[in-house]
């Protein structure tokens, strides 16, 4: 069944009114709190599928409100979370993951009944704990939680593009209490922005990604830290190279987003971190000990590593 058909189907209307083709019709009402890089460019991408019948937005930052209007990114900018969400079938909160139960405790009283709440956040198992302690103890069957393997080192709605999710992964974490309905109402509003949607466990994300990404923004945001201290500093950046643009460009990510995610999945990232500790210092011997054929080698099989991995995920 098309996506498309499956969000229409979970979102018809029981008004005795409407005919049984008027009721397929029906599209649901989109709110997001949080409107950023993701939040932006999901209401973009639902806009352009034509998924979604309105989108109302919320951000603290009125500047951002004011942007996502001009820009056509939303259709009403709400003067509070709770009247963003007030006519909304799909809430979902783009917001730093430390601010998810501030959001969620926002939006829950004003929440019609059937709404689906949903999440972008980086870290999974920090997201629930927030969602069962703002929600009495549990995790509620209609909230999903999702995480979109997409972005850029540029934030703001301004920075927002339909195209952003387009053959890219998104993780749903199920929980125990999950609604079945909720859950594919997520997959499919995701599918419809072009996103490769799988499923996992919230542990096993966290994991993978404090090594395929948290891991990489903290080493990338040390070695600029690094270099900056030092006396050539000005001479360093002014003379480096793509090579230095490459390894350093997620350094220009937000730095309160990365913050909330390395505190919200500090257990992983600091395991990491260690282990990579002990690898440059394993290199470090090399060096000092001038053993540059097993230097070579690490080197070598780094290489094929990665050119092996990326093969299979290409």
């Amino acid at each position: 069944m098309h996506c498309a058909t499956r969000i229409r189907q979970c979102f018809s209307r029981t008004d005795s009114r409407l005919r049984g083709n008027d009721k397929q019709k029906m599209k649901p009402v989109l709110a997001v709190i949080g409107l950023g890089l993701i939040g932006g460019s999901l209401a973009r991408a639902l806009r352009s599928a034509d998924a979604v019948a309105a989108i109302h937005g919320f951000d603290p930052d009125d500047a951002q409100c004011q942007a996502a209007v001009a820009l056509g990114v939303i259709d009403h900018a709400a003067a509070s979370a709770a009247e963003a969400v007030r006519e909304a079938d799909v809430v979902v909160l783009a917001v730093p993951v430390l601010r998810t139960a501030e959001a969620l405790a926002a939006v829950l009283p004003a929440l019609k009944p059937g709404a689906v709440v949903t999440d972008v956040g980086s870290t999974k198992q920090s997201v629930l704990a927030d969602v069962q302690r703002v929600c009495g103890g549990t995790v509620p069957p209609w909230f999903v939680a999702a995480h979109p393997i997409a972005g850029t080192e540029k934030s703001g709605v301004a920075a927002s593009f339909a195209e952003l999710f387009k053959g890219k992964r998104l993780i749903l974490t199920p929980h125990a209490a999950q609604n079945a309905a909720a859950l594919e109402t997520v997959r499919a509003l995701w599918q419809m922005t072009g996103a490769r949607v799988v499923q996992m466990d919230a542990a096993r994300h966290d994991a993978i990604f404090a090594a395929t990404s948290h891991l990489p923004h903290v080493l990338a945001y040390s070695f600029v830290e690094l270099l900056s201290q030092g006396e050539s500093s000005e001479e360093i950046f002014s003379n480096a190279g793509g090579g230095f643009r490459d390894f350093t460009r997620i350094a220009s990510s937000s730095p309160q987003m990365w913050h909330d995610i390395v505190r919200a999945n500090a257990p992983e990232v600091l395991g990491l971190l260690t282990a990579q500790i002990k690898q440059l210092q394993k290199m470090q011997a090399l060096i000092e000990q001038q053993q540059w054929a097993d230097l070579q080698a690490l080197f070598e099989r780094a290489r094929t590593a990665r050119e092996r991995y990326l093969a299979d995920i290409e």
